[in-house]
């Protein structure tokens, strides 16, 4: 039985073994122009010839940067008995009211069991109950996978930035696809 509780410690072991990347055989391809009088962005969803293959890359500053945040209660793991099998780790910003939900991960033995969603249904309670207007993530354009499941978990595209992780990234493939989930209607 699956059990979501608080994440109050992560260790580099389990952060690299759930969240150790992602294989896709298609992407959204991202189109930009720029007038005077417009700016457009568009997403198409294409095959790709070759599969992309993304790895994470943890190391212990991140994982200290992590456990700060768990340590404000808006994260969450999912436990198979003592073992780690899924975690969400948020951050929330009080300015404008918002949880930016830095990691979003279900190893890959426990996926298609409805951990993930379990996972941020917790999150969004835990927001909810903290007064927070919205829930903000972040993947890429060649995760086609993670903007589905995003997406069945009530989130929607809202931003694009094409210069989010080098100043090559849309020659280099990979483009910042941000994506929200609002939690109420009132300011």
């Amino acid at each position: 039985m699956i059990e979501i509780r608080s994440l109050v410690q992560l260790t580099l072991t389990d952060l690299k073994r759930i969240a150790s990347g992602y294989f896709s055989d298609s992407k959204y391809a991202v189109s930009h122009t720029e007038t005077e009088s417009c700016v457009s962005f568009d997403l198409q969803l294409v095959a790709l010839d070759t599969p992309y293959i993304k790895r994470f890359h943890y190391d212990n500053e991140i994982l200290q940067q992590y456990n700060a945040l768990l340590k404000t209660g808006h994260s969450f793991g999912a436990y198979d008995g003592d073992l780690l099998v899924g975690f969400a780790i948020a951050e929330v910003h009080r300015w404008n009211r918002s949880l930016t939900v830095h990691e979003f991960h279900v190893v890959e033995t426990h996926r298609g069991q409805g951990i993930g969603k379990r996972l941020m249904g917790r999150v969004v309670e835990k927001a909810g109950r903290a007064g927070l207007r919205i829930i903000a993530c972040e993947t890429q354009n060649t995760n086609p996978t993670a903007i589905a499941v995003y997406r069945r978990l009530g989130f929607r595209v809202e931003g694009i930035d094409i210069s989010f992780y080098s100043n090559h990234d849309s020659a280099e493939g990979e483009v910042a696809i941000f994506m929200k989930r609002p939690l109420c209607t009132t300011l």
